[in-house]
């Protein structure tokens, strides 16, 4: 089983945390983290400065293509962002976590 941590920024904490609920009670995700963060970038060629919250969404890789669709149906941007990390390195217990906590889509 493979481990990867889903990246996406969320408008607010309200938000952050009804995408965060969904995907741990449906098994999808193992944890999601969700912290405060600025955001600065260009939309529509204007600099925007934001706070916005970040999601690290841990999961099994099999699971990236539900939780990517989940995402771009139930987020308020046009946009999200949905970039994934691949876990080379991880401690054997944190591991058993994902997968006792995940289920393979």
């Amino acid at each position: 089983m493979k481990v990867i941590v889903i990246q996406t920024t969320c408008l607010n904490e309200k938000e952050a945390k009804k995408l965060s609920r969904v995907l741990v009670e449906k098994k999808l995700a193992a944890c999601v983290q969700i912290l405060p963060i600025n955001s600065y970038y260009i939309w529509k060629n204007r600099l925007c400065n934001d706070n916005e919250v970040l999601l690290n969404i841990k999961t099994r890789k099999s699971n990236f293509k539900t939780i990517s669709k989940f995402i771009l149906e139930n987020h308020s941007y046009d946009v999200p962002e949905i970039v994934v990390f691949e876990i080379n390195m991880i401690s054997k217990d944190y591991k058993n976590f994902i997968k006792k906590n995940s289920k393979k889509q």
